[in-house]
């Protein structure tokens, strides 16, 4: 999902084009089991895909600053600066470090080797879907909305994306949490190859015997979604983890987005935490006169508290959802947003249209 705090920036600078890289839903539906309409509400969100947003964004990077297959194995301070050295048997040096280098993070681990990531007790089976081969029960539940189906202990939900290089394509992006016990999480992370991964097994990897139980378990969700979820050839999977770094800063190293705290997906502000994390850094040192030391003491603490408290209400609404049954269709304190529930709306698509 993209978020306000996401593309402020970006739109300010000219440097994208949402009406491009961005679907929009301004209905949340959530389903019966049967496939009618439990509820609805209005929204004003915006969707994209990781592809879509790096292929719009990576053209404006200057080459001579961004530099592809570089791996840093040190870092080491040094009086007002940090020496990073790389496989490669490179060593440069900098005022400042910002590892965003995501879920797994080298420079957190090099900052803090014992932070690991935390199992939830559940995955996200994932599959995209293009709107042209959606089967009949969705077209008229699923398209041009953000769709929920709430279950026993578990949860469903879809949405358009765009498709990268394809103007005005569309595909239908649908994510499935299922419980699923630690001790069969190795079988399931185990690729066709016999490799065991950890976090995440991309599309076509996931052994042919835990497709087949997905299809099967499928049977028991409204028939919008069972449908989308057979007609998806090659569904993956994401385990779901809460990672939360004790501090952001150490010396003139910061990590900042999923590399500082990985949130649960449930309230779909990644990018949104991450951009403001950027974007605060940004103004901090421009409002110290480029003191490194001085912005950095006094960024901190604000996106600490930023980090923690979506953490807690990413992985409140994730119990909710998969342990407890406690999740409420409709109730507001579980939507999408960054500093409270609904600021990812979009001000511009309020009301019809």
């Amino acid at each position: 999902m993209l978020h306000p705090e996401t593309t402020s920036y970006l739109e300010h600078h000219g440097l994208i084009d949402l009406r491009r890289v961005s679907s929009v839903a301004r209905t949340l539906r959530y389903l019966t089991a049967g496939g009618g309409v439990l509820l609805e509400e209005p929204i004003a969100y915006r969707f994209t895909s990781y592809a879509t947003l790096y292929a719009a964004l990576v053209g404006h990077l200057e080459p001579e600053r961004y530099h592809l297959g570089r791996e840093v194995t040190r870092l080491d301070e040094d009086e007002g600066g940090v020496r990073m050295s790389f496989a490669d048997g490179a060593v440069e040096r900098f005022d400042l470090v910002v590892g965003a280098d995501g879920v797994r993070s080298t420079v957190r681990s090099l900052l803090f080797p014992d932070v690991r990531p935390r199992y939830a007790g559940y995955v996200g089976w994932r599959g995209t879907l293009p709107i042209d081969r959606l089967p009949a029960s969705g077209l008229d539940v699923l398209t041009r909305v953000l769709a929920y189906h709430v279950g026993r202990r578990t949860h469903v939900l879809s949405y358009e994306i765009p498709v990268e290089h394809r103007s005005g394509a569309r595909s239908m992006n649908w994510v499935w949490y299922r419980n699923v016990a630690g001790g069969e999480l190795d079988s399931l992370l185990t690729d066709r190859d016999g490799v065991r991964h950890d976090i995440s097994l991309p599309p076509g990897a996931v052994g042919d015997e835990h497709v087949r139980k997905l299809r099967s378990a499928a049977a028991a969700l409204p028939p919008p979604f069972r449908d989308l979820v057979e007609a998806t050839s090659e569904p993956f999977v994401q385990v779901i983890v809460d990672i939360e770094a004790p501090a952001m800063v150490v010396g003139r190293v910061c990590i900042l987005g999923d590399a500082a705290f990985c949130l649960r997906p449930h309230i779909a502000v990644g990018t949104a935490k991450a951009a403001a994390d950027a974007r605060s850094l940004a103004d901090e040192l421009r409002g110290t006169g480029g003191d490194v030391d001085a912005a950095l003491r006094r960024w901190e603490p604000r996106q600490l508290a930023l980090g923690r408290a979506t953490l807690r209400r990413t992985r409140d609404v994730g119990e909710r959802a998969q342990v407890t049954g406690t999740f409420v269709p409709g109730d507001p304190s579980v939507a999408f947003g960054l500093r409270e529930p609904k600021d990812g709306n979009f001000p511009d698509l309020a009301g019809p249209g």
